[in-house]
């Protein structure tokens, strides 16, 4: 009886069952060395063996290859942007053909910035099937810098301004369309280090935010409620998960790390909530700093929230199917 209980929860709906893991080693985008070590990290933590522990069909295609960090400053607001535009090509390639592939591309990162790749093809899929988008954003850090207004010149840091339009043509322009993705698609959870330009881009384009303010108002179940409001079976739903959305006590192998994040409870509901609702389709794993972590602390947080993302859980549960409701 004991035993049942604790088996792992498979939707009944839209299971998942084959999944690729895309690795990007690099920190080209960041300030800090060493995430380009995060992909070995994660299959060191047994990413694939877990997903497999939930029947799925795992195909890891390896690492993607793309130009050294250079480790030069800024020029024009942007550092490195030459070969930023190169790996994320390589990561918008690679996870275009897996989702042609009908399979769930979990790009393991590597920065932030790569998210500009992944998600632009995400976004051309979307329109290619009809499915509706939509990308829920975890992190301590808005990511939507822009040339004219970042303190450091790092991309990782303007992601998700250059997805919104908002950049380099070459980054703004990787989908096909500008914007790859309407700020109305995207859903922002965890913020606690804002840069004063974001804020005002934020406020002006109307991004739906949840900061960490908010959160502990509210509380990460009813956020989490409001971020999936709308989310149904033609809903294509991306997640971008970069682990300094955790606080730095739980998750020390980040490169930005930022006090008073999301405990560990709070980060596996955000995975629980997200796997009832049946709709995952691609993801970003990113921001582990194996240099900075604690005996691969953070890379064995990160496979344990992506088990739960896939069905693991105390109880055998049914959805609740509240994704559209407030959830007060």
């Amino acid at each position: 009886m004991i035993a049942s209980l604790l088996e792992p929860r498979r939707p009944k709906e839209n299971p998942v069952h084959h999944v690729s893991l895309i690795g990007a080693p690099t920190d080209i985008g960041a300030s800090r060395k060493g995430c380009r070590l995060g992909p070995s990290a994660l299959r060191v933590a047994g990413i694939g063996a877990a997903l497999r522990g939930f029947d799925c069909d795992v195909r890891d295609v390896g690492d993607l290859t793309g130009p050294p960090n250079p480790e030069g400053p800024p020029v024009q607001g942007y550092r490195h942007l030459a070969e930023v535009i190169a790996w994320n090509r390589a990561v918008y390639e690679a996870t275009a053909a897996e989702l042609a592939d009908g399979r769930l591309p979990i790009l393991l990162g590597g920065d932030h910035c790569l998210a500009i790749g992944s998600i632009s093809a995400v976004a051309a899929r979307c329109r290619e099937t009809g499915k509706k988008l939509r990308v829920i954003w975890l992190d301590a850090h808005a990511d939507f810098n822009t040339a004219e207004i970042t303190p450091s010149g790092n991309l990782h840091g303007m992601p998700v301004a250059c997805l919104a339009g908002i950049g380099p043509d070459e980054l703004t322009g990787l989908a096909g369309t500008v914007p790859a993705a309407r700020t109305d698609q995207l859903r922002q959870i965890g913020l606690r280090s804002v840069d004063p330009g974001e804020k005002a881009l934020l406020s002006r384009l109307g991004v739906e935010v949840f900061d960490m303010r908010l959160v502990d108002e509210i509380g990460m179940r009813r956020a989490m409620t409001r971020a999936l409001a709308g989310v149904d079976a033609d809903t294509h739903l991306h997640l971008s998960l970069d682990l300094d959305f955790i606080d730095p006590q739980v998750a020390p192998g980040v490169g930005t790390p930022v006090p008073g994040g999301a405990t560990y409870r709070e980060a596996q509901l955000c995975m629980e909530m997200i796997a009832d609702t049946g709709q995952l389709a691609s993801m970003d794993l990113v921001e582990l700093n194996p240099a900075l972590d604690l005996r691969n602390t953070t890379a064995e947080l990160a496979v344990d929230l992506v088990e739960s993302l896939f069905g693991k859980s105390t109880l055998n549960r049914l959805r609740s199917g509240s994704a559209g409701a407030d959830g007060s």
